[in-house]
């Protein structure tokens, strides 16, 4: 039997113990030998003798004399074994030549690495654990040991062995027990039977509660930008999670150029030690009341005023420039303004925004002004808006309520003006496994509002959103993309509602094949909004050379005032795909089957 501890399972420290050459002398010897080394054994262990057997470390050293060469022979086999133990191969036969037959001495390594060992059996041992208050619900031990992860009947890796202990150790420090640390663990191994039994040790240390919030590196903004977001209370049981979620609630306010939060563990370690020194040897004591800590917030702030430039294109709107300023701390509150041109759209706004209420709620109020030329229609807006946001990045809510007035010019018609107070709920959910670049998953929104009141208002109306885009992984590198929307707008006249809640469809994000919102309803030389809107899409991306790629798609949809109108256009293509640093970059080429034009369409980043 091979008893194995935690100790001496490191594959890189196990080679580091065999034999190895003298160590040179300053000058490299008259006698030096360059030598050829050939190994036969399956791919994943001649790997790893590749990156730690001596013979190839120090293979090409000028160093190395036929005398050095002989002593890294002889010790090879021996070297070899204990490094493919490490992928759980304990009887293996391993034979190491030296061919001098050649021009060029050649070493000939054989190795057959038999059955391999795997898991016999698993002793998991948990020690405290005691809830100190009668009323806390005790460990759930079968809970926690479903979570190992290197089960009876698996290959005995040590590097799966090594993770086993960390991830369980990591899991139980999350929650209750931070200082929950690995006593004792042993493998051992019966090269005979092929077999190894385990065992785990781990301690759960005292249970901790939060205490007091102690916030520092704030000077310029105000303490409440910081509590508002705080849900952790003094007392509640610790729990990893809700740090993290502070963390991020306040890297997310845009006030901090870096935050950390953390829970101070100073008393909980002195405590630790006290009690090694004092109850060594004694019988077991009660649990110890839980522990306090106090929760840590290490902040950076951000420069109080920012100012931002940008260039850059869009097949949609063409050249664009803008500018940025960001004002963190206005009367208290956040300002944040850009003005934006290009050559199809130019915008202006600006917003404050409150601190984020200790409900969680993000309020703001802004203005802007918005010009649009699209497809013949020019579309004039100025809106005043209040807005609320709540929720996290996984699952947003907003409820935007705004004032504005619309002025639209077709050709050489009479330019119609629009007023209205529309009120619009929205709801996104996200599930994805990169909020950049995303690979799998899914994203939806779904909007519900209108004007319902005859208050500053043409038309009273009512409009539902809804679109959706998922992430499905083929293959070793593949990725098949689904998107689809739908939107309808009801009202006695439509005439009266904005144009910017009504639909048009075509350009990088809707119909490819189509110019940006060509495909609605014509008025004149122009296409004009819809009251309703249907799309959907099906694009395969392949990363022969990730980052690189290639894409293929079909695109279909249309909007119009009645469903009947919705005649599918259809679009279908080819693309290039590169995943930047800054989110993907698209290039996508693509025919436009009811125009019969072939259009070239350019996007960055992730768009939703």
């Amino acid at each position: 039997m091979l008893i194995v501890n935690a100790l001496c399972l490191a594959p890189v420290a196990a080679a580091q113990d065999q034999p190895a050459p003298p160590a040179p002398e300053a000058q490299a010897p008259s006698g030096a030998v360059d030598y050829d080394v050939r190994i036969d054994a399956p791919r994943q262990l001649r790997e790893l003798l590749d990156d730690n057997l001596d013979l190839m470390r120090w293979r090409g050293n000028p160093r190395v004399d036929r005398e050095q060469l002989l002593r890294l022979v002889r010790a090879a086999p021996e070297q070899i074994k204990t490094l493919i133990a490490t992928e759980g191969y304990y009887s293996p036969k391993v034979s190491a030549d030296l061919d001098t037959s050649g021009n060029k001495p050649l070493v000939l390594i054989d190795v057959a690495p038999g059955e391999p060992v795997v898991v016999g059996d698993v002793d998991i041992e948990l020690r405290g654990f005691v809830p100190f208050d009668k009323g806390s619900a005790p460990i759930d031990a079968a809970a926690l040991r479903n979570r190992w992860t290197l089960p009876v009947g698996a290959r005995f890796r040590t590097a799966d062995w090594e993770a086993a202990k960390r991830g369980l150790v990591r899991h139980v420090a999350q929650s209750r027990f931070p200082r929950a640390q690995l006593l004792e663990s042993t493998a051992t191994v019966d090269p005979d039977t092929h077999r190894a039994l385990l065992k785990v040790v781990i301690d759960s240390g005292p249970e901790a509660r939060f205490g007091r919030l102690d916030i520092q590196g704030l000077k310029r903004y105000p303490a409440s930008v910081i509590t508002n977001l705080n849900t952790i209370a003094p007392g509640d049981e610790y729990n990893e999670a809700a740090l993290q979620a502070l963390q991020g609630r306040l890297q997310d306010t845009g006030y901090f150029s870096s935050v950390e939060v953390s829970a101070d563990m100073s008393s909980v370690i002195a405590s630790q030690v006290k009690d090694l020194k004092e109850n060594e040897g004694a019988t077991p004591q009660p649990p110890s009341p839980p522990a306090v800590l106090p929760v840590l917030v290490r902040v950076t702030e951000n420069k109080r005023k920012n100012v931002a430039l940008g260039l850059g294109y869009s097949t949609n709107t063409g050249a664009r420039a803008q500018a940025e300023y960001d004002n963190l701390n206005v009367f208290g509150k956040r300002l944040k303004s850009n003005v934006l041109y290009e050559q199809k759209h130019q915008a202006a706004r600006a917003d404050f925004y409150l601190p984020t209420t200790t409900g969680g709620y993000n309020n703001s109020f802004g203005a802007g002004y918005d010009r649009l030329d699209a497809n013949g229609q020019i579309t004039r807006t100025t809106s005043v808006h209040a807005k609320r946001a709540w929720g996290s990045p996984l699952l947003e809510k907003t409820l935007t309520l705004e004032a504005l007035t619309e002025q639209i010019t077709i050709d050489d018609l009479p330019t119609t003006r629009v007023k209205s107070l529309p009120l619009t709920f929205s709801i996104t959910k996200r599930h994805l496994d990169s909020l950049v670049q995303p690979t799998r998953g899914y994203i939806v929104n779904a909007q519900v509002g209108g004007a319902f009141l005859p208050v500053l208002t043409d038309e009273k109306f009512v409009r539902i959103y809804t679109r959706g885009l998922a992430y499905k992984p083929v293959g070793e590198a593949g990725t098949l993309i689904v998107r689809g929307e739908f939107g309808a707008v009801g009202s006695r006249d439509k005439n009266g509602v904005p144009s910017t809640f009504l639909f048009r469809a075509g350009g990088d994000q809707s119909v490819r094949g189509y110019g940006y919102q060509q495909l609605g309803v014509p008025v004149g030389s122009a296409i004009t909004g819809g009251r309703y809107l249907l799309t959907g899409s099906a694009e395969y991306d392949y990363w022969f050379k990730p980052p690189w790629g290639v894409a293929v798609f079909y695109d279909v949809g249309n909007a119009g005032d009645n469903f009947h109108d919705l005649k599918p256009k259809v679009g279908y293509g080819v693309g290039a795909r590169w995943r930047s640093p800054v989110g993907p970059i698209n290039v996508d080429v693509a025919y436009g089957k009811a125009v019969h034009k072939v259009r070239l369409h350019f996007s960055l980043g992730f768009t939703f």
